[in-house]
């Protein structure tokens, strides 16, 4: 029976090394959630624009989260915050439980404003362990991820192709990079896109 994995652990094996955000002008996109360049900040100090952690709390339009270091965090959505989680989506899709990663702009009481919002995203570095119908097993590290293919959204990108719908080139043994959602709690996640060589 394959290990359920925390989110702290999950997130900081799979996304965080060297990770700190899009820009808020920047695209939704997942693969702009780890593309960008840090901000400058003094050497060793956070980012004060980029807020990590998982959700305690909603109160309104108002986060409230605790960081992977134990910080508390408070996020203001606003009309303007776009919202990841798998594919763009509305705040009312965001629940208590949810890890996130947020780039905005602190407004003078201390809270982040946020631009852009990535709900349990995932970059996830592994090997084919098993392909079944409709999900891939991954071995991460030592762990076994169960990713699975949402019709209609998963995609993948072979050799660096334009990404398309089909999954089939996929083989037991290749290294893959995946973008996804995590389940929280599970060492679940969907596929939002597979980086592969055919």
């Amino acid at each position: 029976m394959p290990q359920t994995l925390d989110r702290r652990r999950l997130l900081a094996t799979a996304a965080l090394g060297g990770v700190v955000g899009a820009t808020g002008l920047g695209s939704l996109a997942p693969e702009a959630a780890f593309a960008a360049e840090p901000a400058t900040v003094e050497p060793g100090a956070p980012d004060p624009n980029f807020v990590e952690g998982r959700i305690s709390k909603i109160s309104g339009h108002l986060l409230l989260v605790t960081g992977s270091d134990t910080v508390l965090h408070s996020i203001r959505i606003t009309d303007g915050t776009s919202i990841w989680k798998l594919h763009p989506t509305t705040f009312d899709q965001v629940a208590i439980g949810d890890g996130l990663y947020a780039r905005g702009v602190r407004l003078p009481d201390g809270t982040l404003a946020a631009d852009s919002v990535w709900v349990n995203i995932v970059n996830l570095h592994a090997h084919i362990a098993a392909v079944g119908r409709n999900l891939l097993h991954l071995d991460h590290k030592g762990q076994r991820i169960v990713a699975h293919v949402v019709p209609g959204r998963s995609a993948a990108v072979y050799n660096g192709t334009p990404a398309i719908s089909d999954l089939s080139l996929l083989r037991v043994g290749r290294h893959v990079q995946v973008l996804g959602a995590w389940h929280p709690d599970t060492n679940e996640i969907d596929i939002a896109t597979v980086y592969a060589a055919a």
